[in-house]
């Protein structure tokens, strides 16, 4: 392993050894395999392979440890800005959340009653991966993603290398105006939580305006916290990465999205 990867053996060892510590890998008489966890979550042929999310983590924890900064200047220090982001860095941030996209779309499948769906809009999806694990039980299902100019032009390919170059990608912003067509199922996910409180409600009336009679939105995040804002963990500390990369966006409360 260590010829293939161009590195010390000696060092790599050390790498191994840690691992096989936690369980990610198993060591017998100096020979090593992937563990559980990393034949289920790590191995690039399964359909549960999330090897992807570690460049996702990286960034979002490059950020977290910025929260000082951001705090003393008043201004989130690693801005993240989808309007202003050139082709390159848009499609690169697309990239990193395409693999979660698809597991997401797969639980989506898992969890909703899709038999009388036969079309979805993906809002703010950047790459439109959730589309493609939506899919994979119902292929018949239309699709359309709807995306600001900047990500639209870059995930078309990103849908090919997937093989979903049949989802129709729409260029436009749902705070100022709803899809050109109208759908059975609006997705909504990690959107309402980047925008300020008039953003957001712009952003759920022009999803309802997108529906057709009887549609249903879907909205989700980690971005969705408890009323009393305890809980869970995950949406109280995200708030501190929306702290350090949007101006205005915010975990908001259940009761905020209800109302």
């Amino acid at each position: 392993l260590g010829a293939a990867l161009k590195v010390e053996p000696d060092r790599l060892s050390r790498l191994l050894y840690a691992l096989a510590s936690i369980g990610l890998l198993e060591v017998k008489d100096g020979q090593f395999r992937n563990g559980a966890e990393a034949s289920a979550f790590l191995d690039a042929s399964k359909p549960t392979y999330r090897g992807g999310d570690h460049a996702l983590l990286r960034e979002l924890w490059g950020a977290d440890l910025l929260t000082a900064e951001s705090l003393r200047q008043n201004r989130p220090a690693a801005l993240h800005d989808f309007s202003e982001a050139g082709p390159e860095a848009a499609a690169a941030f697309s990239r990193l959340l395409a693999p979660g996209g698809v597991i997401f779309g797969r639980h989506l499948a898992r969890e909703m009653d899709l038999s009388a769906i036969g079309s979805v809009i993906d809002i703010g999806g950047g790459s439109g991966t959730i589309l493609v694990g939506l899919r994979e039980r119902r292929p018949q299902i239309a699709a359309t993603l709807m995306e600001l100019p900047t990500v639209a032009a870059v995930a078309p390919d990103i849908l090919s290398e997937y093989g979903a170059d049949d989802v129709v990608v729409e260029e436009g912003d749902i705070t100022v105006a709803p899809s050109i067509g109208r759908h059975d199922l609006a997705i909504l996910k990690a959107v309402v939580q980047v925008l300020p409180p008039d953003q957001a409600r712009s952003s759920i009336l022009n999803a309802a305006r997108c529906l057709t009679p009887g549609g249903e939105i879907a909205i989700a995040g980690w971005g969705v916290v408890d009323d009393d804002r305890l809980g869970p963990p995950e949406g109280v500390f995200l708030n501190l990465t929306f702290l350090n990369l949007y101006r205005h966006g915010e975990s908001y409360t259940e009761g905020q999205y209800r109302a």
